[in-house]
């Protein structure tokens, strides 16, 4: 981590409340978030070990956008919306894949080069005078940073990814981020959509108030020194160290007898799970063993998924390996008990007994996260719920007003 950047202090006296309820449970709000938060910032979408070889693909679906990530016959990666420009149909279908030289829509067989650009439409002779260089895939804004393939589908407030994630440059750097390769056994994962708000998964992993109770394995891990900073820009880092005491539950106890001899990482790394958040939606984790990164995804207001892919290091040892597994073991069971934490905390904003949060200096990540989603939809100040038809004119004139004052 960049020691120059200081973390944003607790104040002494701050608003310890949260989001309205009302805000997780409004379609006209949740199609604002869509268009004006979620499309607009940065996505992760796999690491370039996902696709080492030419005509290598991915595919990333998000809301009602989808993605196309090639790597071409020069080496490069692009991205691409994956909508055939003759018809829209789904140029690559699946997660993954490989193309020998090209891309052939399976709807009427146009065929695009590993570059974007059309290669041919079939019977040409019956579109006229058609210029093939205007019919080429419609490129993404991608980013690449230390391996990882960043994407976003508009234009937002968010700097480049190299800019914003500076931060946390060294620290990248020495866990040799871009040297990942994909997990063998493991590798993509999802969890089927939960019945929840996307922002519900987010309150849960931006705090760790919760670990000593909710999450035994991880308190057994790391809990006594599990720590939250929050920086400026949307960004966090959360940090913990193991190995002072052999674990009392079975997978931790291995753990942290396999996780050993990192002697390449910078001390405050060699026996840390670290987990940098991105606003809105994002995480990259890793433990001395590999990496992972996941992001909530929701499907509707109230239908989110968990998503993410899985990362080791080249040339592990057969106890790297089963460290990595056992990491993995402790994760998804920590996984299981947020989701059932971010059900409860989602379906509780719904009852009229539900006043509000209110939330411990250890729950401050929650707040920030909040108070960026304030910033960029001022409606969500309210406390009390606008119509359903009048929510966007509401909060058209509340950015206004905001924008005569400031």
């Amino acid at each position: 981590m960049n020691k120059s950047l200081k973390p944003i202090p607790v104040p002494n006296d701050w608003d310890r409340r949260g989001l309205p309820g009302w805000t997780y449970h409004s379609q006209a709000l949740f199609d604002l978030e869509c268009n004006e938060v979620l499309l607009t910032h940065w996505q992760v979408a796999g690491h370039v070990s996902d696709m080492p070889a030419p005509g290598d693909w991915l595919t990333f679906d998000f809301l009602d956008e989808r993605a196309l990530i090639i790597r071409g016959r020069d080496g490069e990666v692009r991205a691409f919306h994956n909508l055939c420009r003759h018809r829209g149909a789904r140029l690559a279908d699946g997660e993954a894949g490989h193309c020998k030289s090209a891309m052939v829509c399976p709807f009427h067989g146009w065929v695009y080069n590993l570059d974007g650009t059309l290669r041919g439409a079939a019977r040409p002779e019956t579109f006229g005078d058609m210029d093939r260089s205007k019919f080429g895939l419609k490129p993404l804004d991608m980013e690449i940073w230390h391996g990882f393939i960043f994407l976003r589908f508009r234009e937002g407030p968010q700097p480049s990814v190299a800019e914003l994630l500076k931060p946390f440059d060294a620290d990248f750097e020495a866990y040799r981020a871009s040297e990942l390769l994909p997990s063998d056994a493991l590798g993509h994962w999802t969890v089927d959509p939960l019945p929840i708000n996307w922002k519900s998964m987010r309150d849960v992993d931006n705090e760790g108030y919760h670990v000593a109770m909710a999450h035994p394995a991880l308190q057994d891990l790391y809990g006594r020194s599990y720590k939250d900073m929050i920086f400026p820009g949307g960004i966090s880092q959360s940090i913990a160290e193991y190995g002072d005491q052999p674990g009392r539950l079975w997978s931790v106890r291995n753990y942290v007898k396999f996780s050993k001899g990192r002697d390449w990482l910078p001390d405050h790394l060699r026996s840390s799970w670290t987990y940098y958040g991105i606003f809105p939606n994002s995480v990259i984790a890793f433990t001395p063993e590999g990496a992972q990164y996941y992001q909530d995804i929701p499907h509707s207001l109230n239908q989110t998924e968990m998503s993410g892919r899985l990362y080791r290091r080249p040339h592990e040892t057969r106890e790297e390996r089963a460290a990595r597994y056992l990491a993995y073991r402790i994760d998804r069971e920590t996984s299981v008990e947020d989701q059932q934490l971010s059900i409860w905390s989602n379906e509780s904003m719904k009852s009229s007994a539900f006043d509000d949060f209110h939330l411990s200096d250890l729950e401050f990540g929650v707040r920030t996260h909040h108070d960026r989603l304030r910033a960029l939809i001022p409606v969500m100040n309210l406390d009390e719920k606008p119509s359903e038809d009048a929510l966007i004119t509401v909060n058209e004139e509340l950015r206004s007003a905001g924008a005569k004052t400031s």
